[in-house]
């Protein structure tokens, strides 16, 4: 197989892949096998990626790019093909609790970190539910324990939260600096609204793709007139 056409084998699976795929996993598309063994060594994982940065520069000037995530490539529509996409699905990205949204910043931002943690920085109560959707949507985790009394779990973001948000790596989050220490919880708004952002972007371009960012539950956190089921106002949360 020539480079030609195993960059058209490459495109093809990632235009037709329901998930992002990894070099690894783009390397099995190029090994023959005879007998459960290897007959020819296939694509070198160089070669893949001089590949996919040669269809990074092909699909430029279309209204769709590929992109790296954290678990892997995909194809993805642009930002841009928002307007016209919404006239298809005119249902807007929800908005997320405040609430959801400051546990989520903070996990983000200080991982790991310890449900006490979260607790002592919002200066609340942090709502088991929040932590359980959190966790059901695949966005965080427990990544360990702290070695004190009680063995308290740490806290950490997971791949599938980068993936929806459209990022390869946690250094492409806005950079806030010094604005989650700033008073009146004027740091706090800025992590809420980076993320919220991010979410809306993420939901915006990757069009053709499930996520569960973009689906609404009746126990989702997001900011519904009511308190959900089982949890507290506001200022309990």
């Amino acid at each position: 197989m020539n480079t030609a056409e195993a960059k058209r084998v490459l495109e093809t699976a990632l235009l037709c892949a329901r998930e992002p795929m990894t070099i690894q996993g783009m390397k099995k598309l190029f090994i023959d096998v005879d007998g459960g063994r290897h007959a020819a060594p296939g694509v070198g994982l160089d070669t893949i990626k001089r590949m996919l940065e040669e269809l990074r520069h092909d699909w430029q000037d279309r209204g769709i790019e590929i992109v790296s995530l954290a678990s892997g490539w995909r194809f993805q529509s642009r930002p841009e093909m928002k307007p016209y996409l919404d006239r298809l699905s005119p249902e807007k990205p929800p908005k997320y609790s405040r609430a959801t949204l400051e546990t989520l910043a903070i996990i983000a931002y200080r991982q790991p970190v310890t449900r006490g943690d979260i607790e002592e920085i919002r200066g609340v109560a942090v709502n088991s539910q929040t932590i359980k959707m959190l966790e059901d949507r695949g966005w965080i985790d427990v990544i360990g324990h702290r070695e004190v009394v009680g063995r308290p779990a740490l806290l950490g973001t997971t791949k599938q939260f980068l993936d929806d948000l459209g990022l390869a790596t946690l250094s492409q989050l806005p950079p806030l600096g010094q604005l989650a220490e700033a008073p009146d919880g004027r740091g706090m708004a800025a992590l809420e609204a980076a993320l919220q952002e991010n979410f809306d972007k993420a939901a915006a371009t990757a069009a053709g793709h499930e996520a569960d960012v973009a689906a609404p539950a009746a126990d989702d956190g997001l900011n519904h007139d009511h308190a959900l089921p089982g949890q507290q106002p506001r200022h309990e949360e």
